[in-house]
């Protein structure tokens, strides 16, 4: 990886930068031209409410010489989305938003054609209309191009903007920067002076930066990355600005995530209370590069990605990260404390646990894992600039599900509640609601958006049986993953597309939930080797429910079901009634099952069941013999054997950790 990896100043397409290189007309007026091009249209996430579409720049060349002293005309500028605009309002009363247009790139890399040392173009400051609703009036001013402006331009009278009609001795810039009005589908930047730029053989741009999209109305395409966002431009007073290409494509929009579980459902049983056993592992793979993001673009260190992002304020330049073009500047209208570009967080990843029995206990690696339970993924280490061996996440700080997603505006609050286990494997609890529900948000540290990348998160549960009170309950817990925030609500000010929200938000996902664990009646699964009824003899068979016993266990209670095996045809199943502990239940072979000569399984949905048979000719005159049934470890609990992960190498890969029912007899 290389330092470039994180962000890319775009300098190659600009058509300011051919502009300045170009020669000095030859004093004939040419008609005003504008044409329209996307910096690095990108792949949008198909989940997100307020996916960054691509910067839109207009390039303007030719056009009046405009007298020195005289007023700039001045346009409104609305553009058009084929879905929602979800720039974040800084000022809810009048709808000024973050989207921001830029005029000559300020505060730029670029050379400026009146050369070096005078604050013009490039290298003027960035400097907002204070005024979002009517825009701002400027002045045409001139001033002469001295060392540093391209050879053709030395010494010749360029135009400028200005706040005042300063003459042929400009000395300060005009307002540079302008704030849109977001209303829908649209953003509208009012009363934009546009200074045509004449015959000098230079020319001017308007770059449109921070113009947010609810992707997810575009999200159903056929063909991923094939559904565009287009934008539809139109001007106020098209003869001061002709755009000739007025519908630029801003984006393209993509299912960002893929996600599941990475093993198979994890069968716990309700006798057998467990510690921090392992379940299963989560993955959120991204469907490509770009779609897990930092706040901001990292520094040095290894959070440095949750950060306030300052710098990221070079016009053209792609930041990849949540935030986009941020601007501090005096004058942006506000009545908040946001900052025009700048995200809450970076990409959050959210996983939502259901159904998760009374009693049971939840809890989840902070950081990303390594395929399965074993270990962590090692902590990001700089190898160079802002460039990491690995990529990163670690859970927030919250368990509540509002707190755990919405936490962490301004800041990157980490969990607080944990402990390491024997693997290296730090984790934390998530608090299980009275419905059953818990939620567990990890926020990206780190990643690389030149690759496609998977995350990993570990969860264990911890439970006390106590069988006789059914605890925990039976049950099947699921989960679903998505990106993170997902709003709970929806109104005026905070709904999915509403522009005053949080930044990032994302659609609450659709997939299908993923069972995870089960919580399984502990069961007593008795073999009855032989048992006939036939050439005058019969089996009489008995199950005896022993949870009743002076060792204080807790009585249980259920019925068992004998399946019965012959051969190639088998007599369907029986299920006696429920069998109250400290009873027997008895029965006879030839009024159960008529005519049978094989084995029996006797499946009993309780802990404690002991079997005897009893065999012999009609009325035991000549033959008889009994046994006691062998008792065999349920299935369920040996494949799926309790993994603790509190146990060295307990858990890991392939290796039990449980015991079979057998080995409690």
């Amino acid at each position: 990886m290389v330092v470039f990896r994180r962000c890319m100043t775009v300098l190659a397409v600009l058509a300011l930068f051919a502009g300045l290189a170009a020669a000095q007309g030859s004093g004939s007026q040419t008609p005003l031209t504008c044409s329209t091009n996307v910096t690095g249209t990108p792949t949008l996430r198909a989940e997100s409410y307020t996916e960054n579409t691509g910067d839109i720049i207009i390039t303007c060349t030719g056009g009046p010489n405009t007298a020195v002293g005289t007023t700039i005309p001045s346009v409104n500028i609305q553009i058009f989305l084929n879905t929602q605009v979800t720039s974040r309002l800084l000022n809810t009363n009048n709808n000024a938003s973050e989207a921001l247009l830029l005029i000559d790139e300020p505060g730029g890399t670029l050379p400026a054609a009146v050369g070096t040392g005078q604050p013009f173009g490039p290298q003027a400051p960035q400097s907002v209309c204070t005024t979002p609703t009517t825009g701002c009036t400027e002045f045409v001013s001139s001033v002469v191009a001295g060392p540093g402006a391209p050879a053709a331009f030395v010494g010749l009278p360029i135009n400028v903007a200005t706040d005042t009609a300063q003459g042929t001795t400009a000395t300060s810039n005009g307002k540079n920067v302008f704030q849109g009005i977001v209303s829908g589908n649209s953003v509208t930047f009012f009363g934009v002076p546009i200074l045509a730029p004449g015959t000098t053989g230079i020319s001017r741009t308007l770059r449109f930066t921070n113009i947010r999209a609810n992707a997810t109305a575009l999200g159903g395409g056929s063909a991923a990355g094939t559904t565009p966002v287009v934008a539809q431009i139109t001007v106020s007073n098209p003869a001061a600005l002709p755009i000739s290409t007025p519908t630029p494509t801003v984006g393209f929009v993509q299912s960002g995530l893929t996600t599941g579980i990475s093993s198979s459902l994890a069968s716990l049983q309700q006798c057998n209370g467990v510690t921090r056993a392992f379940v299963s592992t989560l993955f959120f793979r991204e469907n490509f590069g770009s779609s897990f993001k930092t706040r901001v673009v990292p520094g040095s260190g290894v959070n440095s990605g949750q950060g306030t992002g300052a710098p990221q304020n070079v016009p053209g330049t792609i930041y990849a990260a949540e935030s986009n073009f941020i601007l501090t500047a005096a004058g942006l209208s506000s009545n908040g404390s946001a900052t025009a570009g700048l995200a809450d967080w970076g990409t959050r990843l959210k996983a939502t646990f259901n159904n998760v029995p009374t009693g049971v206990r939840l809890f989840v690696s902070v950081n990303n894992v390594l395929n399965g339970n074993a270990g962590p993924v090692p902590v990001p280490s700089p190898i160079g600039g802002n460039d990491f061996t690995n990529s990163y996440a670690q859970a927030i700080a919250g368990g509540a599900e509002l707190a755990a997603e919405n936490s962490g505006a301004g800041g990157f609050p980490l969990a607080t509640t944990s402990n390491t286990l024997s693997n290296g494997i730090t984790i934390t609890e998530i608090p299980v609601g009275a419905t059953g529900t818990a939620t567990a948000v990890w926020e990206v540290v780190n990643t690389n958006p030149t690759s496609i990348e998977t995350f990993r998160f570990a969860v264990y549960t911890t439970f006390t049986s106590n069988v006789a009170t059914n605890s925990p309950p039976a049950g099947t817990s699921s989960v679903n993953l998505s990106f993170a925030p997902t709003p709970p609500a929806f109104t005026a000010t905070s709904g999915p597309t509403a522009s005053a929200s949080n930044v990032p938000r994302f659609a609450v996902s659709s997939g299908t939930a993923s069972n995870i664990f089960s919580i399984n009646i502990c069961r007593t699964i008795l073999l009855y080797p032989f048992v006939t009824n036939q050439a005058g003899f019969d089996t009489g068979l008995a199950i005896a429910n022993t949870s009743t016993d002076p060792f204080g266990t807790g009585p249980q209670a259920g019925t068992c079901t004998l399946n019965w095996y012959s051969g190639a045809t088998n007599p369907p199943p029986t299920t006696t009634a429920s069998i109250a502990s400290g009873t027997v239940y008895t029965a006879l072979a030839s009024i159960t099952v008529s005519g049978f000569q094989g084995y029996m399984i006797a499946v009993c949905n309780f802990q404690y069941a002991h079997g005897f048979a009893f065999i012999s000719d009609l009325g035991a005159r000549n033959l008889a013999m009994g046994y006691l049934a062998v008792v065999i470890g349920d299935p369920s609990s040996q494949a799926n054997a309790v993994r603790n992960a509190s146990a060295v190498g307990c858990g890991v890969g392939d290796i039990p950790c449980g015991a079979g029912e057998a080995d409690g007899h």
